[in-house]
């Protein structure tokens, strides 16, 4: 296996849950994690935050004063966290989901990386999904390769579960007995289903947060175990991964808990999430010996108590060392790095590519 020059990289996120900007350091030849460097969160104000709800959803075509506006949030966040880390050798851009639809062969992450880099001054990776899209992929997840190399940074044989809750969930299964990523059996990622999205979206239409802090609303609530039965009818659940959802994907949730009471509802959507990642395990070559929790979704304590009632093992990514708030944030920085090494980045195993993809563009400042 070829070596490469390890370089610190500037890993940038902004997920579904629209809460603001991750950025995060790593130290990486593009295989090995070798370090990890500072992190910054810079949060989306009230104002930027409707902005960018407003935008979920549309594509290129649509509305192009909306569009303009949530671009120039985007970007100039971005810009933002990048001033912070004026010692970064490269960034890794992933851009701000609005619409994803690996049906129809497409998916729209708005940010402009040359812009960025023209104005930072720093290179930029970025546009990570189209080339995995056009080798027949679903251009997502996108952190099963970084949920690896941590792994293979734990030691251990047994396989192992990386959960991020998101705004949507995604599940990495890996086997760190295998020696790299795209070999046979050591990978299998996918969207498990909704996570924190319905639960925000609850508490933007009916208070004035916009998310249920601590799981305060969902512990004081009673799960409505009827919509859970039907929302597990779904034929998403029986489908065969590699998959991959949009954010909006079951909006028809909000239907189903419009009649229950604000804690009733926080309650069994926050049920939903944990059961989708208990679903998800039907799709395992086997049972991971334990589970890593990362994103938003760790903090809510009647998730992670969900979570708990439903697996085994489960832990937040904290347990182990690691960061995660910043653990989608690394990936990228991660993946940039592999890109610039001209490394896979997606696997039939992780998106349904149909060979392993380097996927993203390069733009230098």
């Amino acid at each position: 296996m070829v070596k490469f020059t390890p370089i610190w990289a500037l890993g940038l996120m902004s997920g579904t849950s629209l809460d603001g900007v991750d950025g995060a350091m790593v130290l990486t030849d593009g295989q090995d994690i070798l370090d990890f460097g500072a992190s910054f969160f810079r949060p989306y104000s009230e104002h930027e935050h409707a902005i960018l709800r407003d935008a979920l959803g549309l594509w290129p075509d649509g509305d192009a004063t909306r569009l303009q506006l949530a671009k120039s949030i985007v970007e100039d966040a971005h810009a933002d966290v990048i001033a912070h880390f004026p010692t970064a050798d490269v960034v890794g851009f992933h851009g701000q989901t609005l619409a994803h639809d690996p049906a129809g062969g497409r998916t729209f992450q708005i940010g402009d990386g040359a812009a960025l880099a023209s104005e930072t001054g720093k290179k930029v990776v970025w546009d990570f999904r189209t080339a995995d899209m056009a080798a027949g992929g679903e251009g997502a997840p996108l952190a099963p390769f970084f949920h690896f190399a941590l792994a293979k940074q734990l030691g251990g044989t047994q396989p192992i579960a990386f959960l991020n809750l998101g705004g949507v969930g995604n599940v990495t299964w890996i086997d760190p007995s295998k020696g790299l990523p795209t070999d046979a059996g050591a990978l299998l990622a996918f969207d498990t289903g909704p996570a924190n999205a319905p639960i925000n979206d609850l508490m933007v239409l009916r208070t004035n947060s916009t998310f249920d802090e601590d799981g305060a609303h969902a512990l004081a609530g009673h799960v409505d175990t009827g919509v859970l039965e039907v929302f597990f009818k779904h034929d998403y659940f029986e489908r065969v991964p590699p998959k991959s959802l949009d954010r909006n994907d079951f909006a028809q949730i909000e239907n189903l808990v419009s009649n229950l009471s604000l804690e009733d509802g926080a309650a069994t959507l926050t049920a939903l999430a944990a059961s989708s990642a208990y679903a998800a395990q039907m799709h395992f070559p086997n049972d991971p010996a334990r589970w890593l929790i990362c994103g938003g979704g760790r903090r809510n304590p009647a998730l992670m108590n969900g979570l708990q009632q439903r697996l085994k093992q489960v832990a937040p990514c904290e347990d182990v060392g690691f960061d995660g708030d910043m653990l989608e944030a690394q990936a990228f920085a991660y993946l940039a790095v592999r890109v610039m090494r001209g490394l896979a980045t997606s696997a039939p195993s992780t998106t349904g590519c149909s060979e392993p993809v380097c996927g993203g563009i390069i733009s230098n400042p």
